[in-house]
């Protein structure tokens, strides 16, 4: 049975939109109006009594709490799933669930089989443009948690990508479950979507669910790797439909009409967040065969920031936000030994420069002296047919006369069940 990924060919109409791209009026030259619109009240001041009441308590969770789970069938055989993904191990959604592979199934496998093919996917419908002329590699990303009957709680070690971190690229989380299937396969649990770097930023804003789940469905089926008699299957309904997330409206007004169409939104200009479509489905794809072992990988990159953006902790309100200029460079390597197991090492280090910004002035002005911010993380992983781990550890760092303002997160997630998620927030 065909499901919707590989029936329902994606709209694609004049591609000159994805190479120079992209968005809403935003450059490193910043322009802050597109960005904002003015708001009522005094411009923000900074109360450092006021400030230091909003000190967060520390959370720490250890051992996670099980989510709401719901079971997904394929071949007379059934998981019992959370059908979101996480940022720490409370059970708070992220990202939807909707991609499930069974069989020949590991995440080392999937990244074998993806990275293994090349970008023509002309005979598919795809344009030949990037990035769907793109091949597949590993993938920079936020970590993220997965929780279902079998391994509990795990963690996204292997991200891929179609494409790289800009412009726009398909990016795809796999989640080991080491739930059996059919006595000699295994399932694997996937969320996937299609995204656009917003300028002068790391941060990504996602565009499409069911593009990238068409895309990942569509290259497994041209990997000949599929099983012959029961390939695809579509699970019932799981997560939220028609919409999870919203565009915000100044990044929708911004985007090229091109890729307007592609992902089936209504005319730009709207007013008011557009909700990102999904039917609430998971395709279920059924691998029967290996590609080769994909071999070692590394990335390195910097990106500069140049906008403007809310005070990421320690506000001191919704007008409390500042403009961010400085680099951030990424580092990753990635590499599979003899024996299949799978480690890779990530992270991103930067000292950026901010200045406090007035939102009741169109655009923005200064408001404050510059400060200092450093930020970091790191992250390591492994995985093979017995376990795996992720550790994470990230921090932001505000230095000044009279203390520091923090912000730092520990995320250990491993079937070993030695699971713990802490998050500590200082404000001086």
């Amino acid at each position: 049975m065909l499901t919707k990924s590989l029936t329902r060919p994606p709209r694609f109409l004049a591609f000159t939109l994805l190479a120079p791209v992209l968005l809403c009026g935003c450059s490193k030259d910043v322009d802050l109006a597109a960005l904002t619109s003015p708001r009522p009240g005094p411009a923000p001041a900074v109360d450092a009594a006021r400030a230091s009441s909003l000190a967060a308590p520390a959370v720490t969770d250890v051992g996670g709490t099980r989510p709401p789970m719901v079971p997904v069938t394929f071949a007379g055989e059934s998981l019992s799933l959370w059908p979101f993904t996480g940022a720490m191990l409370d059970g708070t959604p992220a990202d939807p669930v909707n991609l499930v592979f069974v069989g020949q199934a590991e995440p080392v496998a999937i990244r074998d089989a993806l990275l293994s093919l090349d970008g023509d996917r002309t005979a598919l419908g795809f344009p030949p443009v990037y990035p769907f002329n793109a091949r597949w590699t590993d993938a920079v990303g936020d970590a993220q948690t997965s929780f279902s009957d079998g391994d509990g709680w795990s963690g996204s070690t292997i991200q891929l990508q179609l494409g790289v971190f800009e412009p726009v690229r398909v990016h795809l989380r796999l989640f080991r479950t080491g739930r059996a299937f059919g006595g000699w396969g295994v399932w694997t649990v996937g969320a996937a979507h299609f995204e656009v770097l917003i300028p002068g930023t790391a941060d990504h804003q996602v565009l499409s669910w069911e593009l990238a789940e068409q895309i990942v469905a569509a290259d497994l089926q041209r990997s000949g790797l599929l099983d012959a008699t029961h390939p695809v299957e579509q699970t019932t309904p799981i997560n939220d439909a028609p919409t999870y997330h919203q565009i915000p409206d100044f990044i929708y007004n911004g985007l090229p009409p091109d890729l307007i169409g592609l992902i089936g939104g209504p005319a730009a200009p709207v007013q008011g967040g557009v909700g990102i479509a999904t039917d609430g489905r998971a395709t279920i794809l059924h691998m029967a065969g290996r590609a080769q072992p994909a071999g070692p990988r590394s990335e390195h990159f910097t990106i500069e920031y140049a906008q403007v953006v809310p005070r990421p902790f320690c506000s001191d309100g919704p007008n409390d936000w500042i403009f961010v200029t400085g680099p951030v460079t990424f580092d990753k390597s990635a590499a599979v030994d003899a024996s299949g197991r799978y480690t890779f090492r990530a992270s991103y280090t930067g000292r950026l420069t901010a200045t406090p910004v007035d939102l009741t002035q169109n655009p923005p002005v200064p408001v404050g002296t510059p400060f200092e911010a450093a930020v970091g993380e790191d992250q390591k992983g492994e995985l093979d047919a017995r376990g795996g781990s992720l550790l994470v550890h990230s921090r932001k760092l505000v230095p000044g006369n009279g203390g520091s303002e923090f912000q730092t997160l520990t995320l250990r997630v491993s079937t070993d069940g030695a699971n713990r998620a802490d998050l500590e927030t200082r404000c001086r």
